[in-house]
């Protein structure tokens, strides 16, 4: 999953939080990536999924991540990338 979105009335120690989980891993703690004033953001969650769960289970439990790191934000986007429906095309050794 994948939150871009902007924080709201992010104090010293937010920003100092924000700093420190700051990467580009996908995390099940989730990480941030954001501009060089640290107010616009993208935050990146790696949710485990169950062979039923869905896009909506999915962005729930991106924002229960997101929620846990304790910032007032506002969403601008959500994007879910489902695992399982990644194709992964192997090269086929060279004849010779």
């Amino acid at each position: 999953m994948t939150i871009r979105g902007k924080f709201k009335g992010l104090d010293a120690a937010g920003r100092a939080a924000v700093l420190a989980a700051g990467g580009t891993a996908f995390t099940e703690a989730g990480t941030f990536t954001h501009d060089q004033s640290v107010s616009a953001f993208t935050f990146r969650c790696e949710v485990p999924a169950g062979p039923d769960d869905g896009e909506d289970e999915a962005g729930l439990e991106a924002m229960a991540a997101l929620e846990a790191h304790g910032h007032a934000y506002e969403i601008l986007k959500i994007a879910v990338t489902d695992m399982r429906e990644i194709k992964i095309r192997r090269k086929l050794p060279k004849s010779g």
